[in-house]
């Protein structure tokens, strides 16, 4: 592993650790029933910057120039292992043979995306720099732009159904077709009108309709993107500091090892065997996912209020293990070659 990504690691490690102290020393303020200083970053993460960084993602990609194949070696596996993940949570919840309320709903969505969603920005970006050189850099680039695009919207579609159903059952089973048709309606409208899905959207829509797009409006949302990674790593620290992450090792142990060794396995499968990648091509899919964690599943966590410690437990974890998995996966590409 080069310098350079080391430096980035513990860089990554330092801006968490100075969100930690600030918690520790209650710089802004004490969590109470009334107000939360994490979940007040989490939110203005979540409402602001990020509907920015995927509105502009989505306004101003060339979907004509995209490498489709490289697209769908990595897109698959990645989907497939996060509606496995989901479909096998959903089905533990169903065995417990208890009905899941609001808040609970959310927890095989918000582990599906643990579990899926990699640091391709912080880490990813001066990884492929460092590893493949410009031509593989622009690979893992076509992926980024697409990346929360992909997963994010997917993961929030299903966590708004699960979290409308749960709803629903509590309204009672024999409420008729109506109120049916009501949750039906209001479960789409809540996947839509998102902070997510609706800015990705809009971008898609910007972006078919050949709109022109000015120096001012670009420079707005590029200053707005920016500052999803580091309020991100901050706000990994505030919760750690405020939240803690007792008593979820054990889960988060899981979701890591599955991020880091189970993820990558698959895209390898399905990048070389499926799609019959190969070359540089091949070892950027693979290595995109091998990365761990990255920090919007924490977001994501505290905005259905879902195991919030053990996602940040996830993405420390992750990235410590990061260090070990990463060689092991390029030893691999390399006797592949």
């Amino acid at each position: 592993m080069s310098l350079l990504v080391l430096y980035k690691l513990l860089a990554i490690f330092i801006t968490v650790a100075l969100g930690w102290f600030a918690g520790r020393m209650r710089w802004l303020g004490e969590a109470s029933s009334q107000t939360d200083p994490a979940r007040m970053l989490s939110n203005a993460a979540f409402f602001i910057f990020i509907p920015a960084l995927m509105f502009r993602t989505t306004a101003r990609v060339d979907l004509q120039a995209l490498p489709w194949t490289t697209l769908l070696a990595y897109f698959v596996p990645a989907l497939m292992i996060m509606l496995a993940v989901y479909a096998a949570l959903r089905w533990a919840q169903r065995q417990d043979q208890v009905q899941p309320t609001p808040a609970t709903a959310a927890t095989p969505a918000v582990r599906a995306f643990a579990v899926t969603f990699g640091n391709s920005v912080q880490v990813g970006i001066p990884l492929a720099a460092a590893l493949f050189g410009e031509a593989g850099l622009g690979i893992h680039i076509t992926l980024v732009s697409l990346h929360a695009l992909v997963v994010l919207t997917v993961i929030t579609v299903l966590v708004e159904l699960d979290i409308a159903r749960s709803r629903a059952a509590q309204l009672g089973a024999g409420a008729g077709q109506g109120k049916l048709w009501r949750t039906l309606s209001s479960t789409a409208r809540s996947a839509v009108i998102h902070p997510v899905v609706l800015p990705v959207l809009a971008g898609l829509a910007w972006n078919l309709a050949g709109l022109p797009w000015p120096d001012a409006l670009d420079e707005t949302f590029k200053l707005l993107s920016s500052a999803v990674a580091p309020l991100c790593l901050v706000l990994i620290g505030l919760s750690l500091a405020y939240s803690g992450v007792g008593g979820t090792w054990r889960g988060a142990l899981g979701v890591s090892a599955l991020k880091l060794l189970a993820l990558p396995a698959l895209a390898l499968v399905v990048a070389h065997w499926g799609f019959g990648l190969t070359g540089l091509a091949l070892q950027v899919v693979v290595v995109m996912a091998a990365l761990p964690t990255g920090s919007n599943p924490l977001i994501f966590a505290q905005r259905y209020r879902t195991l919030e410690g053990e996602t940040t437990a996830v993405i420390v974890l992750s990235t410590l293990g990061f260090v070990v998995t990463l060689p092991m996966w390029l030893a691999v590409l390399a006797r592949l070659a």
